[in-house]
């Protein structure tokens, strides 16, 4: 039986986890391996936090109206990414709603109801519509003053899109990446097994996950900390968890979030647009 390496790294507020289960990586190989993600995971994050001074969306942030800023290219994807999720999802998924989590939620993260005057000059900078890509120089320009980008529900998961491009750099193509519970990608199966088996919701599902990616929204650990863009309101807690299943990370994490705003007829039509993307409520 192939043994599995199993390796971890903090990162991006989480815990990633590496295993790989290829039968011709020994434990130093695969340590090697891992190393190698840990280390592309720790210059995304330089690159995409909002909290390191001078990352790209760090400088971002600092824009005015009418101001552009040259991206790298992991800041270009993710938020090429973004905009084009806000447009499929109506709006559901937006990264630039950063401000309404402080004004809804006090200091003990208890709800509170912000003056209508606050949320009213917060709307002025919020929503996607209002940055501009330009693919020819590689820039992105903002349309409002005080914008502030947030990549927290896609940074994660296309930092595991990049480290299964390293793995398979090392020639690995089973193994099994984890970025807090929260999104999952499947590289391969292990050997002898069709799949992954992937466990949902505190065991109440299983799901087999093959070359794949799955994320998963909902309530239990953050409580209300889920914003609807549509609203500029907090997403009432539920008791379900949403997942999504697409062929990248940073697409089923950025869609999990917009599943949690969107109506189940929304969320049907746009599956049916798109083959490889899935639904699961639990």
């Amino acid at each position: 039986m192939t043994p599995q390496h199993r390796f971890e790294r903090h990162a991006m507020a989480t815990t990633f986890e590496v295993i790989i289960a290829q039968e011709d990586a020994d434990a130093l190989y695969a340590a090697q391996a891992a190393d190698a993600v840990f280390t592309e995971i720790a210059r995304l994050e330089d690159e995409l936090s909002r909290f390191r001074p001078g990352s790209d969306i760090w400088r971002l942030n600092q824009l005015g109206a009418g101001e552009s800023l040259a991206l790298s290219l992991a800041a270009w994807d993710c938020l090429s990414l973004a905009k084009a999720v806000h447009e499929e999802t109506a709006g559901a998924f937006d990264i630039t709603i950063g401000p309404l989590m402080q004004l809804w939620r006090a200091e003990d993260g208890s709800l509170r109801q912000p003056e209508a005057g606050v949320l009213d000059l917060a709307r002025r900078s919020i929503g996607s519509q209002l940055f501009d890509l330009d693919e020819g120089s590689g820039q992105v320009t903002v349309r409002a003053e005080q914008m502030v980008f947030d990549l927290g529900a896609v940074g994660k998961g296309y930092a595991l899109d990049q480290a299964a491009a390293i793995l398979q750099e090392w020639g690995i193509t089973r193994a099994f990446l984890n970025a807090g519970d929260s999104t999952l990608l499947a590289l391969g199966s292990p050997p002898e097994e069709e799949a992954w088996t992937v466990t949902l919701a505190e065991g109440a599902q299983t799901l087999p996950l093959r070359d794949r990616a799955l994320s998963g929204s909902g309530f239990m650990v953050k409580g209300a900390h889920i914003m609807n863009p549509r609203t500029l309101q907090p997403v009432p807690v539920q008791e379900r968890r949403s997942y999504a299943l697409a062929p990248t990370a940073a697409l089923s994490d950025a869609l999990s979030t917009a599943f949690m705003i969107m109506q189940p007829d929304e969320i049907t039509a746009l599956c049916a647009r798109y083959a490889e993307v899935d639904w699961r409520v639990v």
